[in-house]
């Protein structure tokens, strides 16, 4: 790169710089979104929360579609 283009695309390093975090980040999220483990905690955190009262069936039962569907 030369002298001149630096120069000129020097505003734009702190976007490049995101890009290039984004680029580490994104498969570390997917992984954890999709991780058994974390989705079987979730799963039984909505267990608990149905059986407490604080959310309904139909709450519970989109709440739990989701979290499957994470695994697929």
């Amino acid at each position: 790169m030369g002298l001149l283009t630096g120069l000129v695309t020097w505003p734009l390093a702190p976007v490049r710089g995101v890009v290039a975090l984004a680029r580490l980040i994104g498969p570390e999220a997917e992984r954890q979104y999709r991780d058994p483990v974390a989705v079987r905690r979730a799963l039984d955190q909505v267990e608990q929360d149905r059986t407490a009262g604080r959310i309904s069936e139909e709450e519970a039962a989109a709440m739990e579609d989701e979290l499957i569907g994470r695994l697929l």
